[in-house]
């Protein structure tokens, strides 16, 4: 019986044939279920479809809501003198004027069923169209619902459509918004004007002095010295025939604006939020194609594309990472030194 021995280069030539035919396995079978690196696998298509800017606020009932009134017109903003009055206003009540740059007056007015709470800005200030002038506080129940910089954007336009639900309470019903959303600063009642002092007439030598009270609709009963700051809030009144409770938990379903058949998105196709974005487009190449595109309104779901695509395109999901703000430096990029 013989024995055959295998020398060291027939060694090495068997390991590298064993060797180079599983690399030629690896070569010619692709590992399933991966696609090529960089290539897209979520696309989705523009669509046209009804939308409305709608948003959930949670709030709560509150005595005497304070809330904002704002200029009508750019302009220069004058009190008028009387004192506010410690009284709900029976009607839409006159308390300033905002005169335009041609000379036209407008007047500013608070709600039916409110209070003068403080004057936000001085007489003869410049004042733009849609600046908190006046804080004004309703009389009997409100809704107040708190809202934080990251919903101030979808809620600043003016509402349309408010409906709320107490919690394990009434609802939903309508709620009628009023005054602004912004935040308030501080606000001041002005001091009563001084009493006049009428000179005694020629001939009345020793006469006692007359002493004209000032003109006022209503004596300060309260002495309220004018309203305190507050965050950005909404608040909403009630019909008369819901019954509130003081504290009770609110969720508020606020429509600020409607568009109908307008071109939409999937928020996450989106880079932006509001105003400007940027979309990847696909092509047939599966290459991605960044462009910039004009927002509009969104329900949270989706968001419309007012201008810079056509309709046909196909769009990445997820959308384009905006680019990180430079470290110590503008967003124009330029560094801490210029």
């Amino acid at each position: 019986m013989s024995t055959r021995r295998v020398t060291g280069a027939g060694l090495a030539v068997l390991v590298a044939a064993v060797l180079g035919a599983c690399d030629s396995g690896r070569q010619d079978t692709p590992t399933p279920g991966l696609e090529a690196r960089g290539t897209v696998l979520t696309t989705v298509k523009p669509k046209r479809q009804n939308l409305s800017n709608q948003i959930s606020l949670g709030g709560s009932v509150t005595i005497n809501p304070v809330f904002g009134i704002v200029a009508p017109v750019d302009g220069e903003l004058r009190w008028l003198d009387k004192k506010p009055s410690t009284t709900a206003a029976v009607r839409p009540k006159w308390v300033a004027t905002i005169w335009d740059e041609d000379g036209n007056p407008r007047k500013v007015m608070i709600p039916k069923d409110s209070i003068m709470a403080g004057r936000l800005m001085d007489d003869r200030s410049d004042v733009t169209t849609g600046m908190p002038i006046v804080s004004a506080k309703h009389a009997g129940y409100g809704i107040v619902a708190e809202i934080d910089s990251a919903q101030a954007y979808r809620v600043s336009g003016a509402v349309t459509d408010v409906r709320a639900q107490i919690k394990n309470g009434p609802g939903p019903f309508a709620c009628t918004a009023v005054g602004t959303i912004a935040a308030l600063p501080a606000g001041t009642i002005p001091e009563p004007p001084p009493p006049v002092v009428n000179t005694p007439a020629p001939g009345a030598s020793g006469a006692p002095q007359v002493i004209t009270p000032p003109e006022a609709e209503q004596p300060d009963e309260g002495g309220s010295d004018g309203s305190e700051a507050t965050g950005m809030r909404l608040v909403c009144v009630p019909p008369e025939n819901v019954k509130l409770i003081n504290g009770a938990q609110v969720t508020l379903q606020v429509v600020t604006a409607k568009a109908s058949k307008v071109l939409v998105l999937p928020v996450e196709a989106v880079a932006g939020t509001q105003g400007k974005g940027k979309v990847d487009i696909v092509g047939d190449d599966q290459q991605r194609k960044t462009v910039d595109v004009v927002l509009g309104l969104t329900d949270g779901k989706v968001v419309q594309i007012k201008s810079g695509l056509k309709g046909d395109e196909t769009i990445a999901v997820p959308g384009p990472d905006l680019p990180a703000a430079p470290e110590g430096g503008d967003p124009n990029g330029k560094g801490p030194n210029g």
